[in-house]
C-alpha cells in the first residue's frame, strides 16, 4: 500500500522534489524562518566588514548577555500572539520581578530568603499577575489591549511606590549569577557534547518512529544537514565563548527555555489547543476546547516569562531602579517575536522565531553602537525592520488564504 507521502514524490528525483517543495512554499507564502535567518547572516557580515571590533569573542558574549532578558520576554509573548492577542504589560511586569527579587534578598532584612527561592517567588508573583489579567480578558471579555495597557500603567506605578529610595541593590550571588556567571572551558565543551547528543538522539528517535509507522522521510538530505549544522553550531559557539570568559549561564537559560516551550507548543495537547484558538477561536470552542482556560494560561506564561526576564535584567545590573521595565523593553520583546516570524493575526509562528528576532535586534543595536551611531539611529532602524516584518506577514497571510492554507 502506498502512502500519501510516497505518492507525492514517486517518479521525482530527491533534489527535484526538494526544490519543487521550495517553489510551492514560496508561491503559497510559507517561508518559515528563512527570511530572518538570511537577514541575520547579512547583518552579521555587514557589521563584520564595517566595524573592526564587532566580530570578536568578547563582543559575541556581550550580544548574548544583552539579548537574554528580552529573549525571555519574547518567548512568553509568542504564546499570546499565537492566540491573536497582545500583552502590553510585560515590560513593567518584568520590573515587578526585579523589585520582588531585590526586596526578598535585601541584605540585613528580617524577611531575606535564599536567592533561588526569591527568583521562584518573583516568577510566581508575575504568573499571578498574568492569571489576573488573563481572567479579565477570558472570563469578562475585556479586550486584551485595554487590560494589558492598564496593567502597563498599574505595574509601573507599583514599581514607583515600591522603591521610594530610587534604587535597590542586589547583593545575593545566586541572583546576580543568573546574568553574570560564566562556565569553565571544560564545562562549556561538556555542554556542547550534551546538546549535540540530545539533538542527534531525538532526531534519530523521531526518524525511527516515523519509519516504524510507515511514514517516508521526504528529505533525508535536509535532515542530515540540520544534524550537522546544529552539532557544528554548538561547538563553534562554545569555542568562541571560551576565547573570552567562557559560556555564559544566560546562553544555557536561553537554550533551556527554547527547548521547554518548543516542546510545550509543538508536542503537547495544550500547544495544539493554542494554535487552534489562534486559528479560529469559535471552531476551537465547538470542537470542545476550553478557550477561556487556554487564554488564561497563555497570559500566565507571558507574565511568568516576563518575570524570568526581569530577574535576568535585574541581575545584569545587580540592582533595580525606578526605570525597571521602562525604555524600549516592551517594543523590543514584541518586535523580536514579530520580526522572527510570529504572526500578529494568530495561529502561526514558533518559539524559535522569538530567538531569531532577539538576535536580529541585539545584533543591530550592538553593531550600530560599535559604529558610534546615535540611539536615534538604532530606533529608526529597529522600527523600520518591525514595519517590514509586519508588512511581510500581512502579504504572506493573504497569499496563504489564496492558496487555501
Amino acid at each position: 500500500m502506498t502512502t500519501a507521502a510516497e505518492t507525492t514524490t514517486q517518479g521525482i528525483p530527491p533534489e527535484e522534489g526538494f526544490f519543487q517543495r521550495i517553489r510551492i512554499n514560496i508561491s503559497a507564502g510559507n517561508l518559515g524562518s528563512w527570511p530572518v535567518v538570511i537577514g541575520l547572516i547579512i547583518i552579521v557580515l555587514f557589521f563584520s566588514l564595517k566595524a573592526d571590533n564587532f566580530f570578536t569573542p568578547g563582543n559575541f558574549t556581550n550580544i548574548l548577555t544583552q539579548m537574554a532578558g528580552v529573549t525571555m520576554l519574547a518567548y512568553g509573548v509568542v504564546f499570546v500572539l499565537l492566540i491573536g492577542e497582545i500583552d502590553l504589560s510585560i515590560s513593567y511586569v518584568s520590573g515587578i520581578a526585579g523589585v520582588v527579587v531585590a526586596q526578598l534578598t535585601l541584605a540585613g532584612s528580617s524577611h531575606a530568603i535564599p536567592g533561588i527561592l526569591a527568583i521562584a517567588a518573583a516568577i510566581g508573583v508575575c504568573a499571578l499577575i498574568g492569571l489576573f489579567q488573563g481572567s479579565i480578558v477570558a472570563l469578562i471579555g475585556v479586550p486584551a489591549f485595554v487590560v494589558t495597557l492598564a496593567g502597563f500603567q498599574i505595574w509601573q506605578g507599583v514599581i514607583q511606590k515600591s522603591i521610594p529610595q530610587g534604587v535597590l541593590s542586589i547583593q545575593d550571588n545566586t541572583v546576580n549569577n543568573v546574568a553574570n556567571y560564566f562556565f569553565s572551558e571544560k564545562a562549556g565543551w561538556a555542554m556542547a557534547i550534551a546538546v549535540s547528543a540530545v539533538y542527534v538522539a531525538s532526531t534519530v528517535a523521531g526518524i525511527v518512529s516515523r519509519r516504524r509507522h510507515g511514514v517516508v522521510i521526504r528529505n533525508p538530505v535536509m535532515v542530515g544537514l540540520k544534524l550537522v549544522g546544529i552539532v557544528a553550531a554548538s561547538f563553534i559557539v562554545v569555542a568562541i565563548c571560551n576565547k573570552d570568559r567562557g559560556v555564559p549561564f544566560v546562553l544555557l537559560l536561553i537554550v533551556a527555555m527554547l527547548l521547554l516551550w518548543t516542546f510545550i507548543a509543538k508536542r503537547t495537547t495544550f500547544g495544539r489547543h493554542v494554535y487552534a484558538v489562534g486559528g479560529n477561536a469559535e471552531a476551537a470552542r465547538r470542537s470542545g476546547i476550553n478557550v477561556p482556560r487556554v487564554r488564561i494560561i497563555v497570559f500566565m506564561i507571558s507574565s511568568g516569562m516576563a518575570g524570568l526576564g526581569g530577574v535576568v535584567l535585574a541581575a545584569r545590573l545587580s540592582s533595580v531602579d525606578l526605570n525597571a521595565g521602562g525604555g524600549t523593553l516592551l517594543i523590543d520583546a514584541i518586535a523580536a517575536a514579530v520580526i522572527g516570524g510570529v504572526s500578529l493575526f494568530g495561529g502561526r509562528g514558533e518559539v524559535r522565531d522569538a530567538l531569531f528576532g532577539s538576535l536580529v535586534i541585539a545584533t543591530i543595536a550592538n553593531g550600530l553602537n560599535t559604529l558610534n551611531l546615535t540611539q536615534g539611529t538604532i530606533y529608526i532602524v529597529t522600527g523600520s525592520i518591525l514595519l517590514l516584518a509586519v508588512t511581510l506577514d500581512t502579504i504572506l497571510r493573504r497569499r496563504q488564504k489564496k492558496a487555501g492554507r
